[in-house]
């Protein structure tokens, strides 16, 4: 996907916003601990600070980790779980990973949104933070797009079985599934996806529990591909 593509589904997702249901605005915010991630001060940024190339890769893991959390708590009503929406409000996965959708993202987060009276989607920013915002959209942003496994799909069932009953060579298939990870494309053109792949990688640690983890992760990603 072009960057001017990506940047025509932003439009879209922006005009998107207006169809939302009222019921948005009646979420309760849920609280997100963010005391792992480092500090980006009081004045609002426009940038997501937690990208790997800013803060390295062990806190952009935790930031997509506790984005991962903090979404499905107080955003998948709405956006979808794993951030495919179902159409009742844009699919944010298509926001670009650049300053310009960082800018649009973090207004909205902060202070919602409102049309003729009807709070169309609650402002996050005095309840959640900073930090929480940030996070969320590093996991949104992580995201594979559509049809992003499906070159990968029989090798992937071929290795989730072999997992499955405890076959293979745990560290060879790590190693596989590693340099899979690296070709699932994000919808945002965020360099890094967060797939099920992935996941599955961080699973493998060469125990057996490890290995079923690691199982049940593909298991769940490939059926979600269906």
């Amino acid at each position: 996907m072009t960057h001017f593509i990506r940047g025509i589904a932003a439009a879209l997702a922006l005009a998107g916003i207006a169809t939302m249901a009222a019921g948005h605005g009646d979420v309760a915010p849920q609280p997100v601990n963010t005391d792992a991630l480092p500090d980006v001060g009081e004045e609002w940024l426009i940038e997501n600070p937690y990208r790997a190339d800013k803060v390295g890769e062990e806190i952009w893991a935790k930031a997509v980790e506790i984005g991962d959390s903090a979404y499905n708590q107080n955003c998948a009503r709405c956006h979808g779980l794993g951030v495919v929406s179902g159409g009742l409000a844009p699919d944010l996965r298509f926001l670009e990973a650049a300053e310009y959708g960082d800018e649009w993202y973090m207004e909205r987060f902060q202070h919602g949104y409102t049309q003729d009276g009807t709070t169309k989607m609650p402002g996050f920013g005095e309840v959640l933070g900073q930090k929480a915002g940030w996070a969320i959209r590093t996991y949104v942003e992580t995201r594979p797009e559509d049809g992003a496994l499906d070159a990968h799909t029989a090798r992937l069932t071929a290795i989730r079985d072999e997992l499955a009953t405890g076959g293979g060579d745990p560290a060879k298939l790590k190693e596989e599934l590693a340099a899979i990870s690296t070709e699932v494309q994000t919808a945002s053109g965020a360099p890094v996806s967060d797939s099920v792949v992935r996941r599955a990688v961080l699973f493998l640690d060469g125990t057996p529990e490890g290995s079923k983890h690691a199982a049940e992760a593909l298991t769940i990603g490939l059926s979600a591909t269906h």
